[in-house]
């Protein structure tokens, strides 16, 4: 049978679809329907690597569901996970994913992405469809001001600034007085960042929850740069609030590795940082997206408050009025 949450949708920027899907039982025959089906589509589907399919046709100035059923009945119906934004590789929905008390996490109103200096005049269409009420920019402040976000000019999201300083791996280098060619240095520095941001950086993410709060039913998204540490603490504690399984909040957090290719960005980031004489090998980890990487900030939440609903309230201010109000608005 089909595997509910196991369907993965993407968009690429050219405009096609990728539908991945998981079954319990060989054989089992899954077919796909846009809900916007104007008669023009091409729809093929495939079996190898994976059972799947790719959609062509479909119009890319807005968002898109589809439904898959099983020839037993099973029916999903679920939106693109990864937008198809030229500028942003990295730009997500994580909507959609089984939360509390049975019901589902909703399409459409928590997104996360890296930068967003760099979008295209369709992105900008995109974005804007989205109708998003709220930014969160993690980035540092010269980040922020050196790299200016590229957003919808009419009815724009409010940005709140919201700069993480030990998500900058700037501080490894001004910490450091001969960077090492070890990869181990900057993957062990890269665990002391992630526990920092439920540590120390609690107390910027308390702040995410409470303009969360304070915007009835708002649509928002939450960013950095490369979209995948500062934001991918964001987004994990997000759904965990919203009781999303840990397995599943750990799987959202992976994709990055799906969409964000650290090869791509080393000539950036040594020039960036003066890293020249550095090798690739140690440089990768920062930019890679690694389970232990959230692992440890969750690591610090169960030997500090053991229990997320703990450090939801005591650390960021979300005790159980405020998580049924966050549930309310966001499960369905």
């Amino acid at each position: 049978m089909l595997i509910s949450d196991a369907v993965h949708i993407w968009r690429e920027p050219d405009g096609d679809y990728h539908i991945e899907w998981q079954v319990s039982q060989p054989g089992t025959e899954v077919t796909v329907e846009p809900l916007a089906d104007d008669g023009k589509l091409q729809l093929h589907y495939s079996s190898q690597p994976m059972p799947g399919a790719r959609l062509v046709g479909l119009p890319p100035a807005r968002r898109h569901f589809f439904r898959l059923r099983d020839q037993h009945g099973t029916e999903v119906l679920a939106s693109e996970r990864r937008l198809g934004m030229a500028g942003t590789p990295n730009f997500r929905d994580f909507g959609g994913y089984p939360g509390a008390g049975g019901q589902q996490v909703k399409w459409g109103f928590l997104f996360r992405s890296g930068q967003l200096s760099a979008l295209s005049e369709q992105d900008v269409e995109l974005l804007a469809s989205l109708q998003l009420d709220l930014v969160f920019d993690f980035r540092r402040v010269e980040e922020q001001e050196t790299d200016l976000s590229r957003l919808p000019q009419q009815a724009g999201p409010r940005v709140v600034s919201l700069p993480i300083i030990p998500g900058s791996n700037s501080r490894f280098f001004e910490e450091a007085d001969a960077p090492s060619d070890d990869p181990a240095a900057m993957f062990n520095f890269m665990l002391e960042i992630n526990r920092d941001f439920a540590g120390p950086q609690a107390v910027t993410y308390s702040r995410m929850f409470r303009e969360i709060l304070a915007a009835p039913d708002a649509r928002f998204l939450v960013h950095c740069a490369a979209g995948k540490d500062r934001t991918g603490f964001a987004a994990a504690i997000i759904l965990l609030a919203l009781g999303v399984p840990r397995a599943i909040v750990m799987r959202d957090y992976l994709l990055t590795a799906r969409y964000f290719h650290p090869e791509r960005e080393l000539d950036r980031l040594r020039q960036k940082y003066q890293l020249e004489h550095m090798v690739a090998e140690a440089i990768l980890p920062m930019l890679q997206v690694h389970e232990d990487y959230l692992g440890i900030a969750l690591q610090h939440i169960d030997q500090n408050y053991s229990s997320v609903e703990n450090y939801l309230e005591q650390a960021l201010g979300v005790g159980p009025v405020e998580l049924a109000e966050l549930r309310r608005r966001y499960l369905e």
